[in-house]
């Protein structure tokens, strides 16, 4: 069955892909790598121009190592989960220092950088260097669980048994297995949504097990939904957004403005130091990191 899935889903991806910027050949290695660190849990659009203006501004990572990592906070901007622009810093940094600027092709090197785990290194393996690896993202999980396993959604947690399955789909052909990965992303993506499937556009819904046996309703533990307003993470953006905007030192009673709940923006705030996305200052002043 595996191999049938693969010509018609690669067939759909050559004539529906996105023209995404980290696609295209100019892009490199490092394009690919802050597409796949701005992509996590990120919607596309929002990434866009983010990832334009970092491309414009740190073309390799040699020119983000050069800067202090608060820069790459304040580019970030408000995508979302701003560690990731830490961990990103640090992965340029290490790409500089030990592999000449280069981002390494080795799936071993590249796990080994700081910030990188399973499916970022897959990834960029995967996308940049056209190797064979399982590229599981929430996309590609979900296809996967539809049309082979016959189930609704894969589970909440990335199991042995997904990668094992998913390195059991993978085409032989190196070259194959890369395009495999991104076109069963780029399906998950547009057609084989979370919500609202479009199975009449889809490519292998006469194979797809979850629809041969009747869409059977989700019967394993709830799905995770996300919240945002009044959460911590909203407070911690807030305060962000105030050190982004500012370059000279702020006070605290300034951070204190941003929001109402006293406790709250506290430990909003001291979760950020501990994060090492604000660094705090003598006489009450924050500031983004400078090293």
């Amino acid at each position: 069955m595996t191999e049938k899935l693969h010509a018609p889903v690669i067939a759909w991806f050559d004539a529906h892909a996105r023209d995404l910027p980290w696609r295209r050949p100019e892009a490199g290695p490092w394009g690919v790598m802050v597409s796949e660190f701005m992509l996590q849990q990120t919607p596309v659009n929002r990434v866009l121009p983010v990832y334009e203006e970092w491309l414009g501004r740190w073309p390799r990572p040699a020119d983000l190592a050069k800067e202090a990592p608060g820069e790459a906070v304040r580019a970030w901007g408000r995508l979302g989960y701003p560690r990731r622009a830490l961990r990103l810093h640090g992965a340029a940094v290490a790409i500089t220092e030990r592999h000449g600027g280069d981002v390494p092709t080795d799936h071993a090197q590249l796990l080994a950088l700081p910030g990188i785990g399973e499916y970022t290194a897959a990834a960029v393996a995967s996308f940049a260097y056209g190797q064979r690896h399982p590229v599981l993202d929430t996309n590609v999980r979900r296809v996967i669980a539809r049309a082979v396993t016959g189930v609704q959604y894969p589970p909440n947690a990335t199991t042995a048994a997904e990668r094992r399955l998913a390195r059991e789909l993978l085409p032989e052909d190196e070259r194959t297995a890369a395009r495999w990965a991104a076109a069963s992303m780029e399906l998950g993506a547009l057609v084989c949504t979370a919500k609202n499937e479009g199975c009449g556009r889809c490519p292998i819904a006469g194979q797809c097990a979850w629809r041969l046996a009747g869409k059977p309703e989700h019967s394993g533990p709830p799905r995770r939904g996300q919240t945002y307003a009044g959460t911590d993470r909203q407070v911690r953006g807030k305060l962000l957004a105030v050190l982004r905007e500012a370059h000279t030192p702020v006070p605290q009673a300034v951070l204190d403005r941003v929001w109402h709940e006293p406790v709250q923006r506290a430990r909003a705030l001291d979760g950020l130091v501990a994060d090492g996305l604000v660094e705090p200052l003598p006489g009450g002043l924050y500031r983004l990191p400078l090293g």
